[in-house]
């Protein structure tokens, strides 16, 4: 993910999680509707980075979790004290329904799924993305010695992007997934509708949970309430991320009148109205890219994204956020139908 925008953010359905994270503490847990419940469980590097998790009771009584969170050495403990707290407990989870493979989002999964049995449902180009992954770190690597990034800025760029890169973090293990969803397929929640939205563009094969009967959409971090989320950081595809971002935003035009659960920071409403400001944050980069192509004569990727305004600047990134900026870069060269006027290193 990359830094908030300039556009103000929605205002919050959950002051008490907006709060929490102007404090810099886990929210507690609510309860979205009756049957539905949102908890916290914090990244490795601690508060306030922490994935919302959302609990779904089916009328068998069997526990959905969307998006169980960080777990890279297999605790369950944060999941587990949120479970408590509603009367419940890991071993009640039938279904893990994961929005994408990041570990701040699948981590956990499997060692629900050892503790429980449950099932784990996500899409098949996360699955591909993760059996990939290797071969994807290689192609990577190859990818930074074309960047001309000076040597100074080259520190962690192997580790984060390049051959060290691990995007499960080995929070996972095979089989990644026991039920293959796709788009409009609908989740095995006894008496419950929730329907998979494609939306790729974050990642390949990222999905939104869309519950119109009460009234919820499920975003995970396709969109968020204050972050610009990162494109292309699943596995490497045949289309550019940022054409399929944009297009999965447009394809939420007919649900501005649900309440918006994303992975991270707060609930809130109107995703159309949010929606729109982040496609406007993406035509505003794509401006500063053609004008930076305009000015340049035989441009390195680096060279364009130095004249891009990254919060901080390209300078002061490094690994992973400097990988992310630069690709970035490079897909929206790529949409203005400019990649060629960008010269390997």
């Amino acid at each position: 993910m990359t830094t908030p925008p300039a556009a103000p953010a929605p205002e919050p359905i959950s002051p008490v999680q907006a709060r929490a994270l102007a404090e810099g503490v886990l929210p507690p847990v609510e309860e979205v509707r009756p049957g539905i419940w949102t908890l916290a469980v914090p990244f490795r590097f601690g508060v306030p980075d922490a994935t919302l998790v959302y609990v779904i009771e089916g009328t068998d009584g069997v526990l959905t979790v969307v998006d169980p969170g960080w777990s890279e050495d297999g605790s369950l403990d944060a999941l587990s004290d949120g479970l408590r707290q509603i009367g419940r407990s890991v071993s009640d989870v039938g279904l893990v329904a994961v929005t994408h493979l990041h570990a701040d989002h699948l981590g956990a999964a499997a060692a629900v799924r050892r503790a429980s049995g449950a099932r784990i449902a996500m899409h098949g180009l996360e699955v591909r993305a993760l059996e990939d992954e290797r071969a994807d770190a290689a192609r990577h690597e190859a990818d930074i010695a074309t960047w001309g990034v000076p040597h100074e800025f080259r520190s962690g760029l192997s580790d984060a992007w390049g051959i060290g890169r691990r995007i499960g973090l080995g929070a996972t293990e095979p089989p990644y997934a026991d039920v293959l969803l796709d788009d409009g397929d609908l989740l095995p929640v006894t008496g419950r509708s929730l329907r998979a939205i494609w939306t790729p563009g974050h990642t390949a094969g990222h999905l939104c949970f869309l519950d119109e009967p009460d009234g919820l959409l499920f975003t995970g971090d396709h969109v968020l309430p204050r972050i610009n989320s990162g494109i292309g950081l699943g596995g490497r595809t045949a289309s550019n991320p940022l054409g399929d971002y944009l297009a999965s935003l447009a394809r939420l035009d007919g649900y501005a009148a649900l309440e918006v659960c994303p992975g991270h920071e707060y609930r809130f409403a109107d995703v159309v109205s949010r929606a729109r400001t982040l496609v406007r944050h993406r035509e505003e980069r794509s401006r500063h890219v053609a004008e930076a192509l305009d000015a340049l004569d035989a441009p390195t990727l680096f060279a364009v994204a130095s004249r891009v305004p990254f919060s901080g600047g390209i300078e002061s990134m490094r690994g992973f956020l400097l990988a992310s900026a630069l690709t970035q870069t490079a897909f929206h060269a790529d949409l203005l139908g400019r990649a060629g006027e960008i010269r390997p290193a």
